[in-house]
């Protein structure tokens, strides 16, 4: 099994006890720390970002040609976005609608999603996956897997921040490719003098070098 898909389960595992501690019931109907975005809405998203492997593993192997994961990060309409575009309100709904069974079952629905990716993810062949919202191509598996490991990472600190709890632990290897994706995004909607500022020069830093 390769190292991306390791730091995955391990991630996705912290991320459903983290989807059933108490704190995240106790504040199910509460803003989250995203604007316009629940707390049960948020966690949904999150959930997403598991449930999401399966389904494409289960989908034809895609024929648009393939392209690296920061080609897709910079061909990508969503970033930076304003948060009333169709895609950004369809975030928020689809989150809600994935926890609508409230936190208990979301909780048991992603536990038993990353057993069964336990079983799946190790034997499942290097081959090429596509989402129906994107332009005419697609990209690795493990290309995708990285990309769910991003939004796991980002957003379990989004939904431990919104219920007081403190962001979980996650292995240097997984953080680590979490910010070198996220440097690059930053790197391309800033360039290189604010970024580089931000990270070595308070005096002169911009205000924001945020990637996404």
């Amino acid at each position: 099994m390769t190292q991306v898909r390791e730091l995955y389960l391990s991630v996705a595992d912290t991320a459903a006890k983290l989807l059933a501690a108490p704190e995240v019931a106790d504040g199910w109907h509460q803003p989250s720390a995203l604007a316009k975005l629940s707390v049960q809405g948020l966690a949904g998203h999150l959930a997403g970002q598991v449930f999401f492997i399966p389904t494409v593993l289960a989908e034809p192997v895609p024929t648009e040609p393939a392209i690296s994961i920061h080609e897709y990060y910079a061909r990508v309409s969503w970033i930076g976005s304003d948060l009333d575009t169709p895609f950004n309100q369809a975030i928020r709904s689809g989150g809600e609608e994935e926890a609508a069974e409230g936190p208990a079952v979301l909780a048991a629905r992603v536990a038993a999603c990353v057993q069964e990716l336990r079983g799946i993810l190790p034997a499942s062949p290097d081959r090429l996956v596509r989402r129906p919202t994107w332009g005419p191509w697609s990209i690795s598996v493990d290309d995708f897997i990285t990309s769910r490991l991003l939004e796991l990472v980002v957003h379990s600190d989004d939904l431990a921040h919104s219920v007081g709890l403190p962001t979980p632990g996650f292995p240097a290897p997984a953080v680590e490719t979490v910010v070198d994706l996220l440097s690059r995004i930053a790197l391309r909607r800033h360039g290189a003098t604010d970024v580089l500022r931000a990270l070595s020069r308070s005096e002169r830093a911009p205000a924001s070098i945020s990637a996404l």
